[in-house]
């Protein structure tokens, strides 16, 4: 299927979902104030005039619903999935969705029942769920098929269908029923002929080892027939980039890509890092004050410590963090070259000399990175990314792969943070958890690596 054909399907599914939210919110509203069942489930009986006090929080809830649905990447399974593919992930956005309306309930201070959640959370389940029986239902019959199903012919060298004849087996697609293959070598009315007698919806071509003027041939006929052709477009052999079609003042452009593109889930991470910013700026503003303090009383210089840092494509940014050593830090750092416990250009210590005791406190709870929260206001990190290396460093990286983890912004925390980075001492190992981070990307592994940054900050673990 198409990413257009997918990206209809999943507006659409997001619409449906997003009704079916709202008549969750209120069935939920009705059976808990609604005494027989109240009894049931042993449960205090809840006036009913309740719901007019929050029922305002339908309007943020049903598009907050879809987001998260798709963040879980509900929404990219096949229409006839097998079903724990669907489950999976329903689960998990209904259960974040719940979550985030017990926040929104503590937040607005509303006089809502907490079991109203917990009924919310199952009905949402149960009737989305039951739409996606429904549509597999109406998929499988003979309308749905006919409607469904497109017909297509393949069309290449002889090697060339082959390959494509096992892609398309192994990615089990129900939507595309190939009919008929065309060797380019032959004549082209041949293929006319083809077209006539399958009734095809489509061609889909292969032009990898084939003459241009051939393709153009083809595509003219098919132009003629009515008759659509999808052009496999992989000249070039990448190992890395996802490619993706787009145009560029109308004209047809290929995009090869090895960082995460651009979508729904990039752009509630971008809000997620200003929101949890700011509110964590404000938060801590105590502790920037006690912290400020310390360090002052303890010993001379500034409070802060400003670098430049390689940020998004290497471009340089200041770093702010707690000044955790002494001033004149940076003229022992060649004296201290031969403690350096990393491999490659990154310069790592566990016994710094230079390091304060105020300062030993600080990095061992993470406290000196807490400024870097300006950074994130800023746009110049993210709560989530690979650490931001000083510019010098980056520019000693030997290996020019290194320079991928520079695709996304860096971060507060990452995958090194949280996998025992007292442990790790060669530079490939944090690089390759960098990369690991960049080619699986979500929102979901976002989440869990801060859900999982909280214990490792609390109880100081991985410090140097």
């Amino acid at each position: 299927m198409l990413r257009r054909d997918r990206q209809i399907r999943a507006q659409i599914n997001q619409l449906a979902d997003a009704i079916l939210v709202a008549v969750s919110y209120y069935l939920a509203y009705q059976f808990r104030t609604n005494p027989m069942i109240a009894s049931w489930f042993g449960l205090d009986i809840v006036p009913a005039d309740t719901f007019a006090k929050a029922e305002w929080l339908i309007l943020p809830l049903m598009p907050a619903a879809a987001l998260i649905l798709e963040s879980q990447n509900f929404y990219n399974h096949p229409p006839l999935a097998p079903r724990r593919v669907v489950l999976w992930p329903l689960f998990k956005g209904c259960l974040i969705t719940s979550i985030c309306m017990v926040l929104a309930i503590f937040v607005f201070h509303l006089t809502m029942s907490r079991s109203v959640t917990a009924f919310f959370g199952v009905i949402s389940f149960g009737l989305i769920y039951a739409k996606e029986e429904v549509l597999r239902m109406a998929l499988k019959s003979k309308f749905g098929q006919k409607q469904y199903k497109r017909r297509f012919i393949l069309v290449g060298s002889a090697n060339e269908l082959d390959k494509m004849c096992h892609d398309l087996e192994g990615k089990k697609d129900d939507s595309i029923a190939i009919v008929a293959q065309f060797d380019v070598g032959q004549p082209l009315l041949n293929l006319v002929e083809m077209l006539h007698e399958h009734a095809v919806n489509g061609v889909i071509l292969s032009a990898r080892h084939t003459y241009f003027e051939q393709v153009e041939n083809i595509i003219k006929a098919c132009e003629l027939e009515g008759v659509e052709v999808w052009l496999l477009a992989d000249f070039f052999t990448t190992h890395i980039s996802r490619t993706t079609l787009d145009e560029l003042f109308g004209r047809p452009l290929l995009v090869f890509s090895s960082a995460p593109e651009t979508s729904w889930q990039s752009l509630v991470k971008l809000g997620l890092d200003i929101i949890g910013a700011l509110v964590l700026l404000i938060l801590s503003s105590p502790v920037f004050a006690i912290v400020a303090l310390m360090i002052k009383l303890s010993s001379k210089g500034p409070v802060f410590f400003k670098q430049e840092r390689s940020g998004l494509n290497g471009a340089p940014f200041t770093l702010y963090k707690f000044r955790t050593m002494i001033t004149n830090a940076e003229q022992f750092k060649a004296e201290l070259a031969a403690m350096n416990e990393m491999t490659g250009p990154v310069f790592k210590v566990t016994n710094d000399p230079r390091v304060t005791p105020v300062g030993k406190f600080l990095r061992k709870y993470s406290l000196d990175e807490l400024p870097q929260l300006w950074n994130v206001l800023r746009g110049e990190m993210s709560l989530v990314g690979p650490r931001p290396l000083p510019v010098d460093e980056v520019k000693r990286f030997n290996d020019l792969a290194h320079r991928r983890r520079l695709s996304v912004k860096p971060g507060l925390t990452c995958l090194w943070q949280i996998s025992g980075r007292n442990q790790i001492s060669d530079f490939k190992d944090w690089v390759r958890l960098d990369l690991e981070y960049i080619d699986n990307w979500s929102l979901w592994l976002d989440l869990k690596i801060l859900f999982k940054t909280i214990p490792a900050v609390f109880f100081g673990t991985g410090a140097k």
